[in-house]
Order: C-alpha cells, then structure tokens, then sequence
C-alpha cells in the first residue's frame, strides 16, 4: 500500500496530548511497517526527531500554511502524481476534500459536553471542521472505549468501523534518583513532601478543583509539610486557577513550574507523594501510566476514561467534589509502607498493559483493513 499522513501534530517541540500520539504512531509505523509506503504531509520541515527519509518513507514540505487542510493539503491530493490508497490524519481534522479513502483518529469529544471551556472561535472550528472529518472519513481511531462510545453517540458513526487503540507511554529510564529530585526541589523551592499535577493548565483538568481540595486538606492538618506542585505550561482559561490559590491564601504552599523540561519531567513525578488529575473529562490519561510506572500513587477521576486507563491500581474520586478530592489526597498521604508498596506494585502491572507498539499496530490493522476491502 501507498499511505498518506498528515504529519503536522507530531512536528511540533513542546509535545503533550495529540502531538504526543501523532507523533509516537508515526514513529512506531516507521519503526514496525516495512512492507507499506509513506508519503508525509507537512506545512514546515520535519524537526530532527522524526524518522529519516528512505527508500518507503518520504516527506512533502508544501503551503500555504493558514487553512492547509482546507487548501494546501486538497490541492496536493489531487494534483499528485502517486495514487494513495489510503490517507490518515492522527487527528480530528481531514482534508476538506480528498480523492483518497481517509482514516482519523479522535482524541476525544469533550467541547461537546464543555463548550463554555473553548474560545468561540476555536470551539466554531474545532466542531465544524471535525463534523466533515467524521462525515468524509471510512473508519475512525479513537484512544478508548470512552471515546468510541462518544463517537457513537454524538455521531452515530458505526461501532464497526471504530478502532480503540490505546496510547502508550513514555518509559523513563531514570538514574540517581534521589540527586536528582533534590536537586529539581531546589530549583522550584519544593522544601517538602509534595503532590503533584503536572499536565496542561486548562478548564477539563479541574486543576482549581485540586487547589479547593489542597486547601481542605492543608486546614484539617494544618500542621503537615506538604506543597502542591502544579506543572505544565498555560493552556487556555487559566487565570481563575492563579486566582483560586491567591483566595485561599495557598500562595507558601503552592508552586507552579511553568512547561516542564522533558529531562526533568520523571525526577518531578517519582519524587511525588501522589500524582493527582481529577479531570473532569479525558479521552484517555496517559500521565496516568506514567507516574504509575515510577512508582507513584495515582489519584484521579471515576468518571470518563481514567477508570480504564488506571484498573484496579488508582485512586478514585469524583471530579465535582473537593472533599472527596481530598480525602483521596489524605488517604494517600496517611498510607502505611506495605499498603502504599501494594497500590505500587499494582500500578506497575497495570502500566505493562500499554505501549506505543501495540497503539500504531492497531492503527496499522485498521489501515489495512481498507485495502482487503
């Protein structure tokens, strides 16, 4: 087969969400598909990271830029020489109009349910531009049962033609420990034990509802060394979190990193107490597995996807609630050393269960699957 890929997710520095898994399923096809061709599409040349061109495997750098899967992207389609068998975009968005049957892949549904958390003009795009990827599209790759059962839902798109591919995770290797999170303690001016969110600071991660929590937990033990650790670079409508911890007066006791260099990211989560991201909606929750596999309690939502992505090894509490936040945060903190070993162990196992291979297998099965048809 000849496969098209709108490559410009993953061409991005700062990867979180669907850059993440662009990114990690066009380097996984690279790395497990030798028999297929590529042809990748993008609006700037490709960044250092991703895989080298070779013989099945190229790249096409082209604009303009601004509205380049409205424009540019069709353009190309359908005045290329090479006929492709199928195009996929490991995002919401297709070509406006393609000669070629597509495959996309959705994160998530969340603006549905959320609307007021988007910029309207964002919110405009994101809907109108995602209803004619679904429309146009011969299957759909979503990143959990969640989700499909989103799609069905709000698309009435057939179960049949959904795949569920779940991410994978990025596996730490990770060297004296101990120096090293002293030494990014110091830098942030964490003197204590500290819980820890690290993610995008916007609206679905109830990141004011983990600052309510951090407060209730801080005055029914007042006397406790303990900081909350907010990590992540500023999404969108975020100011009402800055806001939250000026009120509750959390200013000593909570730090925020900013964007949180790669190298650092691992030391930061495995010197947690907790890891905690009560979303109120995700499509699937890959810090989740990461603090999972190094060795770090997790506390998040019963709600959505986290209950698939945590199993039997997380902490569960409802999003909506800041008291049962934190009480999960004091359940944690009050672990005796066998239970919190147990709740370790248990995360382990469950994090072994995802891997970016099996994640861009799934995506490869499905783009295969078309050709048989």
């Amino acid at each position: 087969m000849l496969i098209g890929i709108d490559a410009n997710e993953a061409n991005v520095k700062n990867r979180v969400g669907i850059g993440q898994f662009a990114f990690n399923v066009i380097k996984g096809l690279e790395e497990i598909d030798k028999k297929n061709s590529y042809i990748l599409y993008l609006k700037e040349p490709p960044l250092s990271d991703l895989p080298k061109e070779r013989e099945g495997w190229r790249y096409r750098v082209f604009g303009p830029g601004k509205a380049w899967t409205q424009i540019a992207l069709p353009f190309r389609l359908f005045t290329q020489k090479e006929k492709l068998d199928v195009f996929y975009s490991p995002s919401h968005y297709s070509p406006r109009f393609s000669p070629f049957p597509t495959v996309i892949s959705i994160m998530d549904l969340g603006h549905h349910h959320f609307p007021e958390q988007f910029a309207k003009k964002d919110l405009y795009q994101l809907t109108r531009w995602e209803k004619y990827s679904v429309r146009n599209s011969r299957r759909i790759v979503t990143i959990s049962e969640f989700s499909k059962s989103e799609i069905i839902k709000i698309y009435h798109y057939p179960e049949n033609r959904i795949t569920v591919a779940y991410p994978g995770y990025d596996q730490f290797k990770i060297e004296s420990e101990k120096f090293k999170v002293d030494e990014i303690k110091k830098k942030y001016g964490v003197k204590d034990k500290y819980l820890l969110y690290l993610g995008t600071l916007k609206p679905n991660k109830n990141i004011e509802g983990i600052v309510a929590a951090f407060g209730l937990l801080t005055k029914t033990s007042p006397s406790a060394p303990i900081t909350l650790v907010i990590a992540g670079k500023k999404g969108w409508l975020y100011e009402t979190i800055f806001e939250k911890v000026k009120k509750l007066g959390l200013e000593d006791k909570v730090i925020f990193t900013g964007f949180l260099d790669e190298k650092e990211k691992p030391y930061l989560i495995a010197g947690a107490e907790a890891f905690v991201m009560p979303s109120f909606y995700e499509g699937f929750g890959i810090p989740i597995l990461e603090a999972m596999s190094l060795g770090v309690p997790v506390i998040t939502s019963k709600v959505a996807s986290m209950p698939e992505v945590g199993g039997n090894a997380a902490i569960y509490c409802d999003p909506q609630n800041p008291e049962e936040i934190a009480e999960a945060m004091k359940k944690v903190l009050g672990l005796k050393k066998s239970q919190r070993d147990e709740i370790i162990a248990l995360g382990k196992k469950q994090a072994e269960k995802f891997s970016w291979e099996n994640c861009a297998r799934k995506v490869l099965e499905t783009i295969e699957e078309l050709d048989k048809r």
